[in-house]
């Protein structure tokens, strides 16, 4: 794991690789308790049964999900140390390129963009890339604004 100790540190490793994470499962259970805090029950989700005759042939995981997991996938991959409150400031873009099948595994690749220095302190603009084991593409490419604020 990388750990960026100040801000020197993060702003020399503007254009870097971090590092790729471990692969973690996509299990029927994840999905389905993503949806049942969502909401979003669409069968392609929920229902292995009908799923198996549908586009992917079996469940799928929601991009949200996949969206969703960046924070654990990513804390594997690097970490800000130091007296920081982190926020999530936004995204400027995402993209869901291939469906996590059921019971697939995913890992993150993540690169650092750009890093600028605010008022409000050093916004960290971060590539997350969800990789699927055995799929030449990835799942997700998204491209995270992240607020470091001193405390």
């Amino acid at each position: 794991m990388r750990v960026l100790n100040d801000p020197d540190e993060i702003a020399a490793a503007a254009g870097e690789e971090l590092g790729v994470g471990e692969w973690v499962s996509v299990s029927q259970e994840r999905i389905d308790m993503f949806a049942d805090a969502t909401g979003d029950r669409q069968w392609i989700h929920i229902d292995p049964e009908r799923a198996a005759d549908g586009p992917f042939g079996s469940t799928i995981a929601h991009g949200y999900l996949t969206l969703s997991m960046l924070p654990g996938l990513g804390a594997q991959v690097f970490a800000f140390a130091g007296d920081f409150a982190r926020v999530n400031y936004g995204l400027n873009k995402v993209r869901f390129v291939t469906p996590v099948c059921v019971n697939s595994f995913v890992r993150i690749r993540v690169k650092i963009l750009e890093v600028n220095q605010l008022d409000r302190g050093q916004q960290v603009i971060l590539q997350h890339t969800v990789e699927v084991k055995g799929e030449d593409k990835p799942a997700c490419v998204a491209e995270t604004l992240t607020l470091l604020m001193p405390s």
